[in-house]
């Protein structure tokens, strides 16, 4: 499983990795420092995101439309959370690595809060957080190892693209992830457009009713080779984000006119 960095109050850490893809994890070193949360206040600030202290001032701004309610669907649910609402890019962030989380692992994400007012804040808080200007979400840690290992490679991913800065925090045990809003909005942009570009891919083959089942050893790539397909191709496919995937998992392959 890959290591994410461990933030006690007051302490996080920082990767960097600019790609708008997601980069290579395997090897990447995380040390603790307080520069994580050093870049989460600059990027607040540059937004010029106010830091909400009371729970009318979090009314005032849902009223005013600078908050959107993060409600929960399918892929994920709201777990003691007291205000239910998030800077814009956040919630696209939320519904987005819900659904693919969701895909990946088969059970619903778990949000523990979102838009935390100044006079709310938990004791272990600490007071360079960028909860109360709503770009923040802490999601509940799985039991799962599985949706475990897929989202801290996730977060990390994304991380390393420069659109968040994610730690796994222990008490409880949870990741707090901040979302970059101009920088998270043109990476989805650029996912989208390049999606439209396979896709279009996709749509020059004939989908047969052809399914694999995933083995121990499979990889994304051996089981492209083997069919006679891109990686690229199966990923769009079977809607992953990733390359991961796992043994008994079902993947539909495309089978080109001349196969």
């Amino acid at each position: 499983m890959s290591r994410l960095k461990v933030m006690t109050p007051r302490i996080a850490v920082f990767a960097v990795c600019i790609s708008i893809m997601p980069c290579a994890l395997s090897g990447q070193s995380l040390h603790g420092s307080a520069r994580s949360l050093t870049i989460q206040n600059r990027v607040a600030r540059e937004r010029g995101f106010t830091y909400l202290r009371t729970s009318r001032q979090v009314r005032e701004f849902v009223e005013k439309g600078y908050l959107v309610p993060v409600t929960g669907n399918d892929d994920y649910s709201l777990k003691g959370v007291s205000f239910p609402y998030a800077r814009p890019a956040t919630r696209t962030f939320v519904e987005r690595i819900a659904a693919q989380y969701h895909a990946a692992c088969g059970e619903r994400m778990v949000i523990t809060s979102l838009t935390r007012p100044e006079a709310r804040q938990p004791r272990n808080a600490s007071n360079r957080s960028v909860h109360p200007t709503g770009m923040a979400i802490d999601i509940r840690r799985s039991r799962s190892r599985l949706c475990q290992s897929w989202l801290e490679d996730m977060l990390l991913s994304l991380e390393g693209s420069g659109v968040i800065e994610a730690t796994q925090e222990r008490h409880p045990a949870h990741y707090h992830v901040a979302v970059f809003p101009e920088r998270y909005t043109t990476y989805v942009a650029s996912l989208d457009k390049q999606g439209r570009t396979l896709s279009r891919l996709v749509d020059d083959v004939r989908r047969d009713d052809l399914h694999y089942t995933v083995k121990v050893g499979d990889s994304l790539w051996t089981i492209a080779q083997a069919h006679g397909v891109s990686v690229d191709t199966l990923k769009v496919a079977n809607r992953l984000r990733t390359s991961r995937i796992y043994v008994g998992q079902v993947l539909m392959i495309p089978v080109t006119q001349n196969r």
